[in-house]
């Protein structure tokens, strides 16, 4: 047990370091709500921008993660440890070097409590991938994963101690209001930052049959396009899905809105929604922003088979189909539709979910784990 020297402060001043808005993505906006939800708390917490070069200062006093010199990891290493408790969130392309190994050295020179947040567990790594991952394991003094699926895998698929890794699930922000004012025709609705493996061409395929659905429902596909995409290959990804609405006949029910929505407009967007649908192509996907946002927005969900959807969804909040099955799909879109009943149940099970990962429930579990690790520390010092 710790000594009264060694007391364990029941608040705990975090470093957070990760992608931050305004960069776009989906670990760029869970940094924002764990940051707001530790200070919520009560929690000091000093953010250290990663990935947008353009903005390099997130919040007074935080620092930019550039990565590429020594210098630049003792400078970042310096700022983590300013605080109790060091937040790394890890995800694809955010580090430097070969598989993101740059961080490897960034870990090893800090003197605090590591926490790393893994966002992504590939299925099929490459060998130097896997290694990043293992080492990163063995450094940290936890990996937090966002969901059991990925756990499972971690430990199940790499050489890494069940015992180092925490499931602490994606947080959401539960509306503070009730639903807004159905839509005149029920909208079915996919949104996130477009390009191909999102799945759109699915549900459009689906529209057709839908057209004698009570309603006339529309499918209302929302997000800017993927900056990696907008780069390679422009708007091509959007305009084909706009040409096969056309060529199918269903554009009169299929919208594109290029917006980014987030804050009270992403929810009372989501509100509007009769459905949210999440075709995706990925049966890799351990951890999804938007089905979080989905279910705590109380919506039902229909999504392909992906680990994240398997395991959030298999008490009722949705329906989960096979990816390569056409008419699942719209089988499923079909029953959500027509029977309130279903709907209303899997609306009220997603309402149950959403009070275990409300923002201010994740960061409890956040504090809690950093203040064991500090203790651990100390037990070994």
């Amino acid at each position: 047990m710790p000594t009264a020297r060694q007391h364990v402060p029941r608040q705990v001043r975090f470093t957070v370091m990760g992608s931050c808005p305004p960069t776009l993505g989906g670990s760029a906006r869970f940094s924002a709500g764990l940051v707001a939800a530790l200070r919520q708390g009560g929690s000091e917490v000093e953010v250290i921008r990663v990935g947008d070069s353009a903005s390099p200062w997130h919040d007074p006093g935080a620092g930019d993660a550039g990565a590429g010199t020594a210098r630049s990891m003792a400078e970042c290493a310096t700022l983590l440890g300013r605080g109790d408790v060091a937040v790394i969130q890890h995800d694809d392309g955010l580090y430097g070097g070969t598989h993101g190994d740059e961080l490897l050295g960034l870990i090893d020179r800090l003197e605090v409590p590591t926490l790393v947040v893994v966002h992504s567990v590939p299925q099929h790594p490459e060998p130097h991938q896997r290694w990043v991952l293992e080492r990163i394991a063995a450094s940290a003094d936890r990996l937090v994963v966002l969901s059991e699926a990925a756990r499972e895998r971690l430990c199940r698929d790499y050489a890494v101690e069940r015992a180092r890794v925490v499931t602490i699930p994606h947080g959401g922000t539960v509306p503070t209001v009730a639903r807004s004012k159905r839509a005149s025709r029920p909208v079915i609705l996919t949104w996130g930052l477009l390009r191909p493996g999102m799945g759109v061409e699915r549900v459009i395929d689906a529209m057709g049959s839908l057209q004698d659905a009570p309603g006339r429902p529309r499918y209302l596909v929302v997000g800017p396009t993927h900056p990696d995409e907008l780069t390679a290959n422009g708007e091509a990804y959007r305009e084909a899905r706009i040409e096969q609405a056309r060529r199918l006949a269903v554009s009169g029910s299929v919208s594109f809105d290029p917006r980014l929505y987030d804050g009270e407009m992403l929810t009372t967007l989501i509100q509007s929604a009769s459905v949210v649908v999440l075709p995706y192509d990925s049966t890799d996907q351990v951890t999804s922003s938007v089905l979080v946002d989905a279910v705590v927005t109380g919506r039902p969900v229909v999504a392909t088979a992906f680990p994240h959807a398997l395991e959030m969804l298999c008490g009722g909040a949705g329906l989960v189909v096979d990816r390569d099955d056409p008419a699942a799909l719209a089988a499923a879109l079909r029953q959500v539709l027509t029977q309130p009943r279903l709907a209303g149940s899997m609306a009220a099970e997603a309402r149950q979910l959403a009070a275990q990962v409300a923002w201010p429930v994740v960061a409890e579990a956040y504090l809690g784990l950093a203040r064991r690790s500090l203790a651990e520390r100390q037990r070994r010092s």
